[in-house]
């Protein structure tokens, strides 16, 4: 039986206070590492920190950090890395969307996506690759999108984003390598998170209105998913403790679709 084992090592993950992230870090967690838990609201990366810690015995510390200010996050790498002993696996999963179509896209809500979604993802590995190094190699995984390999209507900025995380996640792949660093980029399909959900009321009215929400989030998701199911948050961050285990170690610059066979077809 599979048994991963991330005993002592020091795991860091952005939007980790729900959703997929919080997944990642209860997955790390349950291996056995020690986890930093980053999001934009601290209260909430706190409430999520304390009961990782009481569920699994390990060491959880809450940072607050806007992903979008380089600065911000070099500070939180830093601090992280002091305060736990240093850092093994850095996963970039902090994420936001905005829909509407490309002629009605304002410029501003572009701009912020690219920055949460991609220039943050720059930011953190930038800040994070010393800390690695010093531990002499290191793990990370970009949380992309079945978006990142193919697309769908109104969701142009995001798309873009992904598609540049998983170029990105190639080249950290080709320059970690020297270092003894991975880097991988999950690409989730349809994963029921706060995310989906809080896309419901804008598909809507870009699918003209007259449906449902339940019935647009099926339009524009599963429809595209051969299996007809949301994935899990659970399910992505068990692929992500392992592409950070010892069994992983010959995977790297790899798009690893998680998708329910939306980027098959």
């Amino acid at each position: 039986m599979l048994a991963i084992d991330l005993r002592d090592r020091v795991s860091f993950v952005t939007g980790a206070a729900r959703g997929i992230g919080r997944a990642c870090a209860e997955a790390f967690a349950r291996a056995g590492a020690h986890v930093a838990i980053v999001d934009l609201d601290r209260g909430l990366a706190e409430d999520t920190a304390r009961a990782i810690a009481a569920a699994h015995g390990v060491t959880a510390r809450a940072y607050g950090c806007d992903v979008r200010d380089p600065e911000a996050v070099r500070a939180v790498v830093d601090a992280a890395a002091a305060d736990l002993g240093g850092m093994d696996h850095l996963v970039n999963n902090a994420g936001v969307q905005f829909i509407s179509a490309i002629a009605d896209f304002p410029v501003e809500r572009w701009q912020n996506v690219r920055a949460i979604d991609l220039d943050s993802v720059f930011y953190a590995t930038k800040a994070a690759w010393p800390h690695l190094v010093a531990r002499g190699g290191g793990r990370i995984v970009n949380i992309a999108s079945v978006h990142g390999l193919v697309a769908s209507p109104y969701k142009a900025a995001y798309i873009a984003a992904k598609h540049g995380v998983v170029g990105f996640t190639r080249a950290t792949a080709v320059e970690g390598a020297p270092v003894g660093i991975t880097a991988n980029a999950i690409c989730p399909g349809a994963v029921m998170t706060d995310l989906v959900r809080g896309q419901a009321a804008d598909l809507v009215r870009s699918y003209g209105g007259g449906i449902s929400e339940e019935d647009a989030l099926e339009r524009a998701f599963l429809e595209a998913m051969p299996t007809r199911r949301f994935i899990a948050p659970d399910e992505v961050g068990a692929l992500c403790a392992f592409l950070c285990s010892d069994f992983a170690i010959s995977i790297t610059g790899a798009p690893i679709a998680i998708d329910g066979g939306w980027s098959a077809h």
